[in-house]
């Protein structure tokens, strides 16, 4: 089964499911496998954002389309208390990142080390093209420099903060995705904030954890 971004592999699942919960897509599933493409359609786009933020654009392609075709393996042992599957997905696209941990770590160390450079060149002054110029170099230095910081986090620790940041769940889908408790990632995700405050040195170069929400799942 061949996955792209945007493109489902499975036929058009129709405009009258559009509103139906991710649990209810997910059960239709089990009898009628093309229901499966409204999650691909809902959510594709970002999973493979996420995927390609991590380990880079060409593995992002491969990543996300392994996510979906595990997740439609899996789908009768999905949770059907659960009404948003966004979390499950995302657990899913983790643990396939974590099998190219050293992949990850090469790729962020590699934007340190062009932040450093970067550093060193150039200059900006005075006229208004310089100082756009500069604004943006200083911003790409900042995300490399993020990125060395990022490198040198514990992988869980790594795993919380970015699915917290870049895939926008709470703590609790955090904690549903990966399959430990809440104090867990509340626990993981101030250890990470905190390392890398001391590696950074200011709190604007953090990633912005997304906020704490309820749900209600039925």
């Amino acid at each position: 089964m061949t996955l792209s971004p945007g493109v489902g592999a499975w036929p058009d699942a129709g405009d009258d499911r559009a509103c139906d919960s991710d649990a209810s897509v997910v059960e239709r599933s089990w009898e009628t496998p093309d229901v499966f493409a409204v999650l691909f359609d809902r959510y594709a786009d970002d999973i493979h954002r996420y995927v390609a933020r991590r380990l880079g654009v060409d593995a992002a392609d491969d990543l996300m389309a392994e996510t979906f075709v595990i997740a439609f393996q899996r789908r009768r042992r999905y949770d059907l208390t659960q009404t948003q599957a966004r979390p499950w997905l995302y657990g899913i696209a983790t643990n396939l990142v974590g099998r190219h941990r050293r992949v990850e770590a090469r790729r962020l160390r590699a934007l340190s080390r062009a932040a450093s450079f970067a550093a060193d060149g150039g200059n900006a002054e005075g006229e208004p093209m310089e100082d756009r110029v500069a604004e943006r170099d200083s911003a790409e230095r900042a995300a490399r420099v993020l990125a060395g910081a990022l490198a040198g986090l514990p992988a869980r620790h790594r795993d919380v903060l970015l699915l917290a940041a870049w895939g926008g769940l709470d703590y609790a889908e955090t904690a549903r995705s990966l399959g430990i408790p809440v104090g867990t990632v509340r626990s993981r995700l101030h250890r990470a904030r905190a390392q890398l405050r001391r590696s950074i040195g200011t709190q604007d170069a953090l990633p912005a954890a997304a906020p704490h929400k309820e749900h209600d799942h039925g």
